[in-house]
């Protein structure tokens, strides 16, 4: 059976004109330490094997997202289409990763560095903003409390700017009573963490299990109550935008600008709960595995979905990732609010 990619052009990805130089990057850092007596601790990856790992990053995900479209097809739902779209796609991300020098387990290890080192991080974001043009990923979720600051003279007045205010500043039900999307973003961070730290042991059954477990805790702790989350799940937190963000449209004093992106605030928080599902699913298959080569099949798709609770999925592969058609995650849902909100400010 073939499985169709995007064309080589497409996978290739020509990154020299849209990378910026490393000074871009390095300068606000040194800016930050400006002042302070002793030296940054220097990053585990230098800024050309970080560019190389977002080069490395955007061709596995369109592996993925090519591979994933084939097995959603009702003619590949067998279970030996399913093993042998598995094994294609294993074989093609290793031969993709090769065309970079990276082995799997160097990129694997590579991704897991940049999940859990902050500057790493926000190297990796800035570049992979440069490359593909979409706005950096989860800033709401790095500083929740921050997001709580919204003045309420920036909310539409009455039950309107209430019930918003519960989705972005404060809502009583959460553990920190921060509002539903930085819980929500919080609660994905953590998922997809535990994804990468799973993924960083393929050889570990135990281990992957256990992070396998972390990963449904942070989704829904009601399915795995003991882990590393919240104790609110992402899942809630997404139903929580999404319900609320309905309320507010439903409202009679609601403005059309109002009602317009509720609709795609909710759309995109709900293919987040969807994933939220697939999630759980892969990570349960996870958790029955007896051998750690099964367990270990599975981790990069959990890995993939998990990375899409925030960013979402290109699932038309048509360079960019909207609110609808499944395609939409929380920065989608992000990005409205901010829309909605700049939209019923008075001139």
């Amino acid at each position: 059976m073939a499985l169709p990619v995007r064309p080589s052009s497409v996978l290739a990805l020509t990154f020299s004109a849209a990378l910026v130089s490393a000074a871009a990057f390095t300068a606000p850092l040194a800016a930050q330490s400006a002042g302070q007596s002793a030296p940054a601790v220097a990053p585990p990856l230098t800024l050309a094997e970080v560019r190389a790992l977002v080069e490395a990053h955007l061709i596995v995900s369109a592996i993925h997202d090519s591979s994933d479209n084939k097995a959603a097809q009702q003619k590949n739902k067998t279970k030996e289409a399913q093993l042998e779209l598995q094994h294609k796609k294993r074989e093609m991300i290793t031969e993709a990763l090769a065309t970079k020098g990276m082995a799997d387990s160097v990129f694997s290890k590579r991704r897991f560095m940049v999940s859990s080192n902050a500057t790493l991080r926000s190297q990796f974001d800035s570049i992979l903003s440069v490359v593909t043009g979409a706005p950096l990923p989860g800033v709401m979720a790095a500083a929740p409390l921050a997001l709580g600051a919204v003045a309420a003279s920036s909310l539409p007045p009455g039950l309107v700017g209430t019930h918003l205010g519960h989705v972005v500043s404060s809502f009583m039900d959460t553990p920190d009573k921060s509002g539903f999307l930085p819980m929500a973003l919080v609660e994905a961070k953590i998922a997809a963490q535990h994804a990468a730290f799973a993924a960083r042991t393929p050889d570990n059954l135990q281990s992957m299990q256990t992070h396998a477990g972390h990963v449904i805790h942070a989704i829904d702790p009601t399915q795995a109550p003991s882990g590393p989350g919240k104790g609110f799940g992402m899942k809630r937190a997404a139903g929580g935008i999404a319900q609320h963000v309905e309320l507010a449209a439903k409202e009679p004093t609601a403005s059309a600008n109002v009602k317009t992106h509720a609709t795609h605030i909710a759309t995109a928080a709900r293919s987040a709960m969807t994933r939220a599902d697939q999630a759980i699913a892969i990570a349960r298959q996870i958790q029955a595995a007896t051998t750690a080569a099964a367990a270990a099949a599975l981790l990069a798709q959990l890995v993939s979905i998990c990375d899409q609770f925030i960013a979402g999925s290109d699932n038309d592969a048509d360079g960019r990732i909207g609110w609808g058609d499944g395609e939409g995650g929380l920065q989608q849902a992000q990005s409205h609010i901010g829309l909605l909100l700049a939209g019923e400010k008075k001139p």
